[in-house]
C-alpha cells in the first residue's frame, strides 16, 4: 500500500497523436501566418504619394492638403504593419523562418527600412504642418537612424543568404532581388534632408559624404544585378503573370539615385567647399537626365508587359504595389531635375508621372481592401505557374 496516495493529472487539453506522440500545433491568430514583409510595399507606396507631391514643382490648390491626409495615413499604416509583422514572428515562426530561407520572399526584407524611411521623409517634408518642425525632425532622425541601420543589414544579409542557402537555380532572376539594394539609396535621399539640420562642420559634411557613399553602394549593386534581370526575359521569356508588375521595381533605383543627387546637390552648399558643392550640383544633372532617359525606356517596356499579362487574364495580387513606390521616385527624380534645369519638359514629366502613381495608388489601395475584406490575401498564397511563353 502506498504510503502518499497517488494524484490524478487532468488530461492534456490537446490529447498525443497516437503514431507519433507529439501535441497538434495550435496557431494563434491564422490571419497573421502569410503576412510576409512584403506588405510593407503598401506603407511605401503611400508615403511616397506624399512626399512626391509636395516635391511637384507647380502649385496645385489643395494638393498640399491632400498630401497631409496621405502622409498620416502612411504613418497609420506604418503602425499596422509593424504591428502585425511582430505577431507573424511571435505566433508563426516557422513561417517566419521559412520566408528568410525563400529566395523569392527574403528580398522584401529590404521593404522594411524602405517602409521607415519613406514614412520619415515624408514626416519631415508634410507632416510638420500638423505636429510642428521639431517633431517631425526628431521622428524622421529615429525611423532614418533605424530605416538605414536595416536597410544596411538587408543589403548584406539577404546577398548573403541567397549565396550560402537559397541557391537560386539559373534563369529565375528576378526585380525583387533588387529590394535590399534599393534601401541605402533611399536612405541617400532622404539624409540629405537632414543635412541642413546638422550644425556646420564635420558633422555634417560627415553626413552628407556618408549619403554618397550609400548611393555608390546601392548604385553599383544595381549594375550587377539588373543584367541579370534582362537576361532572364530575353532567354527565358516574360515573368510568370503573378510577378509581371514587379517589372516596375527596377525603376526603384533609376528614379530613387536620381533624386539622392538632386537632394544632395541642394544639401552640398555649405557642406562642403565651394568647387566640390558645385561639382555636386553639376553632377545632379549630368547623371539624372540619362538616367531618367533608361527610366522611361523601362517604364514603356514593363509597361508593355503589364499590357500583355493583363490581356492574359493577369488579376490582382500584391505585387501590384510595385506600381507605386517606384513610379513615385521617378516623379521626385524629375522633380529635382526641373529644379536644377527649369526645364518645362521636365516639370510636366513629373506631373504626368504623378498622375499615373496617384491612379495607381487608389486602385492597389482598393484592391488591397477587398482583399483583406474577403480573406484572399491573407490565406495561402498560390505559387505563380510557369512563365507565359513568347509564342502561343
Amino acid at each position: 500500500m502506498a504510503i502518499f496516495p497517488r494524484t490524478r493529472t487532468a488530461e492534456p487539453r490537446f490529447p498525443r497523436d497516437a503514431w507519433t506522440g507529439t501535441r497538434p500545433v495550435v496557431r494563434r491568430l491564422p490571419s497573421l501566418r502569410h503576412i510576409g514583409p512584403n506588405w510593407y510595399a503598401s506603407v511605401m507606396g503611400t508615403a511616397i504619394v506624399a512626399s512626391a507631391g509636395v516635391a511637384l514643382p507647380v502649385d496645385v490648390p489643395g494638393l498640399r492638403g491632400a498630401c497631409t491626409v496621405v502622409w498620416a495615413l502612411s504613418a497609420v499604416l506604418l503602425a499596422v504593419v509593424l504591428a502585425a509583422r511582430a505577431g507573424h514572428w511571435l505566433h508563426h515562426r516557422d513561417q517566419a523562418r521559412a520566408h528568410l530561407l525563400d529566395p523569392a520572399v527574403a528580398p522584401f526584407y529590404g521593404c522594411l527600412a524602405m517602409a521607415l524611411l519613406a514614412v520619415g521623409g515624408a514626416t519631415l517634408t508634410v507632416g510638420a504642418d500638423v505636429i510642428g518642425v521639431r517633431a517631425a525632425l526628431a521622428a524622421d532622425v529615429a525611423l532614418f537612424a533605424v530605416g538605414t541601420a536595416v536597410g544596411l543589414v538587408a543589403a548584406v544579409a539577404v546577398p548573403y543568404l541567397m549565396v550560402v542557402r537559397h541557391r537560386p537555380a539559373p534563369g529565375t532572376a528576378s526585380p525583387v532581388w533588387l529590394l535590399p539594394l534599393v534601401a541605402p539609396m533611399v536612405s541617400a535621399s532622404q539624409g540629405a534632408l537632414l543635412v541642413p539640420n546638422l550644425a556646420a562642420g564635420q558633422g555634417r559634411e560627415a553626413l552628407l559624404l556618408a549619403c554618397y557613399a550609400m548611393f555608390g553602394l546601392s548604385l553599383l549593386a544595381t549594375l550587377v544585378v539588373l543584367p541579370l534581370v534582362f537576361a532572364r526575359l530575353v532567354h527565358h521569356g516574360p515573368l510568370p503573370l503573378a510577378l509581371t508588375p514587379t517589372l516596375f521595381l527596377v525603376l526603384g533605383p533609376l528614379g530613387q539615385s536620381t533624386t539622392a543627387v538632386n537632394q544632395l546637390a541642394d544639401a552640398a552648399p555649405g557642406a562642403v567647399a565651394g568647387p566640390y558643392a558645385s561639382a555636386f550640383g553639376a553632377f545632379a544633372v549630368l547623371y539624372g537626365v540619362p538616367v531618367m532617359g533608361f527610366a522611361l525606356l523601362w517604364l514603356a517596356l514593363a509597361g508593355a508587359m503589364v499590357l500583355r499579362a493583363t490581356r492574359d487574364g493577369m488579376g490582382f495580387a500584391m505585387t501590384w504595389w510595385a506600381f507605386t513606390f517606384p513610379v513615385g521616385t521617378c516623379v521626385t527624380g524629375a522633380a529635382g531635375l526641373a529644379r536644377h534645369t527649369g526645364l518645362d519638359a521636365l516639370t510636366w514629366l513629373a506631373v504626368a508621372l504623378y498622375v499615373f502613381l496617384v491612379a495607381a495608388w487608389v486602385v492597389a489601395g482598393a484592391r488591397t481592401v477587398r482583399g483583406l475584406v474577403s480573406g484572399a490575401l491573407t490565406a495561402a498564397p498560390v505559387p505563380p505557374g510557369a512563365a507565359t511563353a513568347r509564342t502561343r
